[in-house]
């Protein structure tokens, strides 16, 4: 029998799961991987505002959880490829969803983001 997780439990690993799910570089990363393997340096590019130091990090981060795949080409230059595993392609479906709700709403919230601000001044 398998154990039954519980995300809303502190000391269920599946937790973990979710707030690396939930980091805005990792549905960024994985939005960017899903059409197909990128090089580093095609990943940043498309990512605007992302440290090397946070991609590196957070690269590492999927790959450790099996969301996506280094490889590495024994070239000179060396050439290395992300890309995503069947694991992360089937992370790709709900973070699009989530992308566009975000492209679709943002007039709705910085509307209601004036709207609270406003109270806040004149309260």
């Amino acid at each position: 029998m398998s154990p039954k997780w519980d995300v809303l439990s502190r000391t269920c690993p599946s937790r973990t799961s979710l707030a690396r799910i939930a980091n805005k570089w990792t549905a960024m990363i994985v939005i960017t991987l899903a059409d197909g393997p990128q090089r580093f340096g095609g990943i940043r590019e498309a990512l605007d505002g992302i440290s090397g130091k946070v991609l590196t990090s957070t690269l590492r981060d999927l790959e450790r959880d099996g969301l996506l795949r280094r490889t590495a080409y024994a070239e000179v230059p060396p050439r290395v490829e992300y890309e995503l595993t069947p694991l992360g392609h089937t992370l790709h479906g709900p973070l699009e969803a989530l992308a566009r709700w975000a492209e679709e709403h943002i007039p709705e919230v910085l509307e209601a983001r004036d709207e609270f601000d406003g109270q806040a001044v004149r309260g």
